[in-house]
């Protein structure tokens, strides 16, 4: 994308100030693959990178400038909901359909466990491919993927459960279609209601 492009035979997407960090993970790679193949320890080697190697993350991490933060929010490799969910929750049940139009799969969410603890998680998807930003519409939700989440709220507000939203949207979908469908009466019932909501 920028400057020096990365190595064929690193599948990582990498912006320009991470290239540095990468050639430091190549040869980390490479002396454990060498230690495996020759039978030879490189251990004393393989730590000495991976102290720089964690130095030099924490200094660049770190000292981000404005553009290289906005790099860094959309980047493609970047964690999405349901890899967040996966992550952090157990037993993930996700639900499906607005019970009036049909389901959006721009919003995805449904009941969960954390440490135990059940919660209701919702969150906006995007996709990685293509054809997953197409089927998923870019994390750009119609009206019935709000009207999806405010289920799923209402539930959780029966069952008195926590609800975890996970926002990562440019914003509803402003096609004809949405607009067909109602999207400001659908964003207006959502506030509305989410204002109301009450457990115990």
């Amino acid at each position: 994308m920028f400057g020096r492009k990365p190595k064929k035979q690193n599948p990582r997407f990498l912006l320009e100030f991470e290239l540095q960090l990468s050639d430091i993970q190549d040869k980390i790679d490479s002396l454990v693959e060498q230690s495996k193949t020759s039978k030879r320890d490189f251990s004393k080697e393989i730590g000495e990178l991976e102290t720089e190697l964690s130095r030099l993350e924490l200094s660049t991490y770190s000292n981000l400038a404005a553009w290289q933060k906005i790099q860094i929010a959309r980047h493609p490799s970047r964690p999405y909901a349901l890899d967040f969910i996966g992550g952090i929750f157990s037993n993930f049940q996700e639900f499906h359909g607005d019970r009036l139009f049909g389901d959006d799969r721009a919003i995805v969410g449904g009941p969960a466990l954390l440490n135990g603890q059940p919660m209701m998680v919702i969150g906006t998807q995007k996709g990685r491919t293509l054809n997953e930003n197409i089927s998923r519409n870019f994390g750009c939700p119609y009206p019935e993927g709000y009207r999806k989440s405010l289920r799923l709220m209402k539930l959780a507000e029966k069952f008195s459960m926590p609800i975890l939203t996970l926002i990562d949207t440019p914003g509803a979908y402003p096609g004809i279609g949405s607009e067909e469908r109602h999207m400001a009466e659908a964003l207006a019932v959502n506030l509305r209601e989410m204002s109301t909501l009450g457990f115990g």
